[in-house]
């Protein structure tokens, strides 16, 4: 009877997380009759790990790929950070399952391969169209999980599980479909513990290299291997150091345009750098223009006087202050104006007597009584109120 039959070391702190380690050493199979590693008792396994971070080490030459499609959903679906680590194989199915870790890494020497899932079939001419379309969905998931870790496109990846292709660490890598290979001590696992004969080749070694252009809707025949790449890698890796370029920079373009404006700005370096929005004017240009805004600043200052004089004379002939105040109400408007401007509109008019007082004439004639009496006696004396 088919069970889970990878190892589970007893989970640990490391650094004050709760880590534990997990071994899929075997094939992937869902038959009750043969050994190997199934989805449902993987699932029911890990699901039990309370962990902070789960590591799942990787030998296997795949299986059922139904079965590794299940275990890659199960790994992207834990709460824990995955990093699967591929100790020597993970081919076919198990290539598919390290695609549900949140890091992908390569030990020294390690390989990854990808094909197409095959199948036997029997029945009708109806019977085996459907097994050719479930097949071809099947694949597709497969070249959507590669896509969706390093790039490109689904009928990109089809190309390359079609041609069966062979990835060393150093490979899978560059390829995007590892993080980072490590010269690791070498681990116990083996790929040769496995039968490969179902496959097209029997390893990486006999194997062609897997081609970059195969990955990317490039022209034919532009196509370059790997190995090319990881040289191009190389040269950009230096330029961007010598040009103090960060890590995150590493579009072709962007390294380039940081190249030309370097080799620009070494070239210009003997020339007045102007910031943006500024100009340059002539000495006598400059003297110009300032004593231009000192006679502007000065003829604006006596307008400013002469209208500030003429609203305290307003105010004045409107009876809202006395000629007293004058004085004192022209400096408040040069202090503040808003302020006495509110200050004079608040007054209200003819409060102050305009005219002078008491130089007037009579207002109504004197009686023929009146006159005779001052005649005898002398103008009368005016009653107190």
């Amino acid at each position: 009877m088919n069970s889970f039959l990878a190892h589970i070391d007893r989970p640990k702190v490391e650094g004050g997380l709760s880590v534990a380690d997990v071994y899929i050493y075997d094939a992937i199979s869902s038959s009750r009759w043969d050994d190997g590693v199934s989805a449902k008792e993987f699932a029911r396994e890990i699901n039990a790990l309370d962990v902070d971070e789960l590591r799942v080490f990787v030998n296997s030459p795949g299986g059922d790929a139904w079965e590794g499609l299940a275990i890659m959903n199960a790994l992207r679906r834990h709460k824990a950070f995955v990093t699967a680590t591929v100790d020597a194989l993970a081919a076919s199915a198990a290539s598919v399952i390290v695609m549900g870790a949140n890091r992908v890494v390569m030990n020294s020497s390690a390989e990854l391969m990808i094909h197409d899932p095959w199948t036997f079939a029997e029945g009708n001419a109806g019977d085996l169209e459907k097994t050719v379309e479930a097949l071809n969905k099947l694949a597709d998931s497969y070249a959507t999980a590669y896509a969706n870790r390093a790039g490109g496109t689904v009928e990109g990846w089809r190309e390359v599980m079609r041609a069966e292709t062979w990835f060393s660490a150093e490979e899978a890598v560059i390829a995007g479909l590892a993080d980072e290979w490590v010269d690791a001590v070498a681990a116990a696992a083996s790929a040769q513990a496995f039968d490969l004969s179902a496959f097209k080749y029997k390893g990486r070694a006999d194997a062609p290299a897997p081609k970059k252009g195969l990955l990317a809707s490039e022209p034919e025949g532009t196509s370059i291997s790997i190995e090319e790449e990881h040289l191009m890698s190389e040269l950009s890796d230096g330029i961007r150091q010598r040009l103090g370029i960060a890590d995150s920079v590493v579009d072709d373009a962007e390294i380039l345009a940081a190249l030309d404006e370097r080799l620009a700005g070494e070239q210009a370096s003997s020339k007045p750098v102007i910031p943006e929005g500024m100009r340059l004017v002539e000495d006598g240009v400059l003297d110009q223009m300032r004593a231009d805004a000192a006679k502007g600043r000065e003829a604006f200052a006596i307008m400013e006087a002469k209208r500030r004089d003429e609203i305290v004379a307003k105010a004045v002939a409107e009876g809202r202050i006395t000629p007293a105040s004058k004085e004192r109400m022209r400096a408040l408007l040069d202090s503040d104006e808003e302020s006495t401007l509110a200050l004079i509109e608040s007054l209200v008019p003819n409060t102050v007597p305009v005219d002078e007082v008491g130089i007037g004439e009579e207002s109504e004639p004197k009686s023929a009584a009146d006159k005779a009496y001052e005649a005898a006696w002398g103008p009368r004396a005016e009653k107190e109120a």
